[in-house]
């Protein structure tokens, strides 16, 4: 019996924002598993360098890392240009790094919005317009944008998280329509309750039960879990999907009420 292709990504390189830790590091392992050359990003060296080692571990292909201030335009610029340099090119963007600063809406500060709203939105932009025309060239490329089941409904104190993760939905879609032509794909992965360090940092030990008894698994989900979904999105198993949203939340939205 031959082995399936569909999910080999021997001679791709990918990026992963955010992927010292929690879903950027599983995601970024699983496609190093795939066989992708794999940079991954974030702000701390130390977790960075633990982070490549991890991803790296018993596999013959590339992981790079760079420090990444994704709040610095300039930064952002830099990073892409450094990582064309290193890696030759890149065919799959995943763009994971974000954050959540809860507050209702008669209470946000501009500062907060112009922050969240930097990272969530404006960075993921500025990266993905650096890698697209490479893209373009070789008539191939994945690009995924990591958003949020609170992208699609949302939680008290959640606007400017909402607001930044439903943006990447509606990036995602027009993206889709400019590049298909080029064969590259553009979609959203939009997860549920995972258990990495934002959202944990966020909720007590209730409120973690409370979003655990939304899921039809009555269980958070564990960061390799989204590696899955990544794969399928990133290889030729997803050459036809593109413009979507994919919900891996558990069941979450399998609720009415």
């Amino acid at each position: 019996m031959m082995k399936s292709n569909l999910f080999n990504l021997d001679g791709k390189v990918a990026v992963v924002t955010g992927g010292s830790k929690g879903l950027g590091k599983a995601m970024a392992r699983g496609l190093a598993e795939c066989g992708a050359d794999v940079m991954i990003n974030a702000r701390n060296e130390e977790e960075l360098k633990a982070a490549a080692a991890e991803i790296g571990d018993g596999l013959d292909g590339k992981v790079e890392w760079r420090v990444t201030d994704m709040l610095n335009r300039q930064g952002v610029d830099d990073f892409a240009a450094d990582t064309l340099e290193t890696m030759g090119k890149v065919d799959i963007l995943i763009n994971n790094a974000g954050t959540n600063h809860p507050q209702p809406i008669d209470e946000i500060t501009d500062e907060d919005w112009d922050r969240v709203t930097e990272l969530n939105l404006t960075s993921i932009m500025r990266l993905t317009r650096a890698f697209v025309p490479g893209m373009k060239e070789r008539k191939w490329g994945r690009v995924i944008h990591i958003s949020s089941v609170l992208g699609v409904g949302s939680k008290e104190a959640r606007n400017v998280y909402s607001a930044t993760k439903a943006g990447l939905i509606g990036l995602a879609k027009a993206s889709a329509l400019d590049l298909g032509p080029f064969g590259i794909t553009v979609n959203c992965i939009a997860p549920g309750p995972f258990l990495t360090d934002l959202p944990l940092s966020l909720l007590n030990e209730e409120q973690q039960a409370q979003f655990a008894k939304v899921t039809a698994l009555d269980r958070w989900g564990n960061p390799p879990e989204l590696a899955g979904p990544a794969i399928m999105l990133a290889s030729d198993a997803g050459s036809y999907i593109t413009g979507e949203t994919l919900l891996v939340d558990g069941g979450a939205f399998a609720r009415a009420l």
